[in-house]
């Protein structure tokens, strides 16, 4: 079975809006930042969140998302692959994750995890490489196409972080 359609423009009218705390971009930190927040940098003002896995169903981050949807740029960080170890689940980024979060003009930084805790069969307390983050959203500081084109851009670029994402080895 084929199902079509034609999106032809999002409208919404938040509700429920949180209070995002405000980080300066030269004291941010992706690992100790909540999971959304508005970060500033000179005269740009950003909204970020975070997931904590590329799989949707595991941390609801749509729910980041929400929180940052009214900021005109909103950036999005999100592990291409997030891997626990021999006990754990090994999640992987999906096409359709990309789809959405560039039909809302959401600019996703595909991360990786460069430091963790490791248990007996299983790894925790994962950290993204915050200086890789960091210089992503100078990038898109200078950028002024839309989150569909940075996110195309950045998905034939995927390649060069490939060999920086360290699966768990048994």
């Amino acid at each position: 079975m084929d199902i079509t359609g034609k999106i032809k423009g999002i409208k919404y009218k938040k509700s429920l809006e949180k209070n995002l705390i405000k980080f300066n971009l030269e004291n941010f930190d992706i690992n100790s930042s909540p999971s959304s927040s508005l970060i500033f940098d000179k005269q740009n003002l950003f909204a970020i969140s975070k997931w904590v896995s590329p799989k949707r169903t595991r941390s609801y981050p749509y729910k980041r998302i929400y929180d940052t949807i009214h900021i005109s740029k909103k950036i999005t960080v999100i592990p291409a692959v997030k891997d626990e170890g021999k006990c754990g689940d090994r999640d992987f980024l999906q096409w359709d994750t990309v789809s959405m979060m560039s039909l809302l003009d959401v600019y996703v930084i595909f991360a990786y995890y460069s430091d963790a805790e490791k248990l007996e069969n299983k790894i925790a307390e994962q950290k993204f490489d915050n200086n890789y983050v960091i210089s992503k959203i100078k990038e898109i500081e200078g950028y002024h196409s839309s989150g569909l084109h940075w996110n195309l851009k950045e998905l034939a670029d995927l390649h060069f972080i490939a060999d920086k994402i360290q699966l768990f080895k048994n």
